[in-house]
């Protein structure tokens, strides 16, 4: 082939993809590869951030976030406090951060981040009832979306985060919730020995009595932060606002179903069938209230709420369903404070053919959570514990050096953990963050990671739809 002829050949190319043939295809691709994991490429927008999961991303820096950070919001207290937090994290003594927050506070802040857009990464982390909003217009901007649970608090807008999603694959961005407790390491030790035949069997099917995944939280509306006693916003107290407990803490429980118990597994809409689902309140006095809001009062929009001068919160509730065919249960209990030395605390079973798995965070554990291993099977108990430490202590330890097993009866083992291992809840922020950012590099989620998101949020919904038929 000459040289002319060659020359011809690159100019027509080059006509033709001027000409907008598979232009959408390459807008996506530009997209998708724009991200390489340089330093400072990734640039944050913080959206409205009224609750304190959003300061806590920035709790430590990450090489690939630029260290100037855009706030958008009203103005007010929320945002007011979120930079509070951040001040306090960049003037600590050890480990300063060393964010620069520039804000903006006009009444248009949602329309101007979206003009403007100085940033390619919005955080979003606070008022729930307008959460979906944000993600759909950011989307629709072409903005990678990094939000806080819960993405949709009624089954009313469950539809608009769905089309969210696709709005998300047509632009190239990518759309994420950020799910701390998959960062825990016992649930990590919990899921894992899940996975492996020889020791777990595979689970059970389960009943409403005895489900086979079995997820309780008990959350308290007192407690610390980084250190500092925390201030809650009037509104998280406002179901309207900030979702029913039954839409909100849910969305973790239900995560560690589908995470746990289906691993890597596509999940869809119909894997799901609710049994049942139940809400009920938890009642604060206005001492209570105040000490957690330092207001005096509850406000008028609370007042529908109120009954014999005490604030009744839904932020309980169930959840049993069936997960292709395997019963799991979830729930959450907020209580105002919990036990000295107690925070928020998880239990979790997994049961298996041959053994169950166990998370509990009681009394006994010192409120710290600990793996159980109960062997359900009375004979070949030394070939089952064999399988058992090999599991823990050498495939497992592969990935966490150090595991040890620990027999406490003829049927049931510990896990040692090391210390090492044991982050706690807020240092989980920045573990999921440097997973996004390395998504972002990827320039794709894993490809169950939306279908499961959404299906997660189909149960929750639909649960709250249920629950308030009853």
């Amino acid at each position: 082939m000459n040289k002319n002829l060659l020359s011809i050949l690159a100019v027509v190319t080059l006509l033709s993809a001027c000409a907008g043939g598979g232009q959408k295809t390459t807008e996506k691709e530009k997209t998708m590869s724009k991200f390489t994991g340089a330093k400072g490429e990734v640039k944050l927008m913080t959206l409205d951030p009224g609750h304190f999961h959003a300061a806590l991303i920035q709790k430590t820096m990450y090489e690939q976030i630029d260290p100037t950070v855009y706030v958008h919001a009203p103005e007010g207290s929320d945002v007011n406090d979120h930079l509070g937090r951040i001040e306090s994290f960049n003037k600590r003594a050890e480990n300063p951060t060393a964010w620069v927050e520039k804000v903006y506070t006009g009444a248009d802040y949602l329309e101007k981040m979206l003009t403007d857009k100085p940033g390619n990464v919005m955080m979003v982390a606070g008022n729930n009832a307008k959460k979906t909003e944000y993600i759909q217009k950011a989307v629709e901007a072409g903005i990678n979306v990094f939000a806080d649970k819960p993405m949709v608090i009624t089954p009313e807008a469950f539809p608009v985060l769905e089309k969210a999603f696709k709005t998300a694959e047509e632009k190239g961005v990518l759309l994420f919730d950020i799910m701390t407790e998959r960062h825990e390491i016992t649930t990590i030790i919990q899921r894992e020995l899940a996975k492996i035949p020889d020791v777990f069997g595979g689970l059970v099917e389960g009943t409403p009595e005895a489900p086979a995944i079995v997820q309780e939280s008990v959350h308290c509306f007192s407690k610390m932060v980084a250190g500092s006693a925390l201030k809650r916003p009037a509104w998280f107290f406002d179901t309207a606002q900030q979702g029913e407990g039954i839409v909100d803490v849910t969305t973790h429980l239900v995560d560690l179903v589908q995470w746990g118990g289906f691993p890597e597994y596509i999940l869809n809409k119909s894997d799901v069938q609710l049994i049942s689902a139940k809400r009920w309140t938890t009642d604060l006095t206005p001492a209570q209230f105040e000490k957690v809001t330092l207001l005096k009062e509850f406000p008028e929009f609370l007042k529908k709420d109120v009954a014999d001068n005490k604030l009744k919160v839904y932020s309980n509730g169930e959840i049993i369903y069936k997960l292709k065919g395997k019963v799991a249960k979830v729930s959450v209990t907020w209580n105002f404070e919990g036990p000295e030395g107690a925070g928020d605390t998880h239990y979790s079973i997994m049961r298996g053919k041959l053994c169950n798995v166990v998370i509990k965070q009681g009394k006994e554990e010192g409120y710290k959570p600990t793996v159980y291993i109960e062997a359900n099977m009375s004979e070949g108990l030394s070939t089952f514990e064999g399988g058992l430490k090999k599991a823990i202590e050498q495939d497992i330890a592969t990935e966490y050096p150090g595991l040890k097993l620990i027999k406490m009866s003829d049927k049931l083992w510990t896990v040692e953990i090391p210390d090492k291992y044991k982050l706690g809840h807020e240092a989980h922020f920045g573990e999921v963050t440097v997973q996004f950012l390395q998504y972002l590099k990827d320039g794709k989620l894993p490809e169950w990671e939306v279908p499961n998101m959404i299906t997660k949020y189909y149960t929750t919904t639909e649960a709250m739809k249920l629950a308030k038929q009853q």
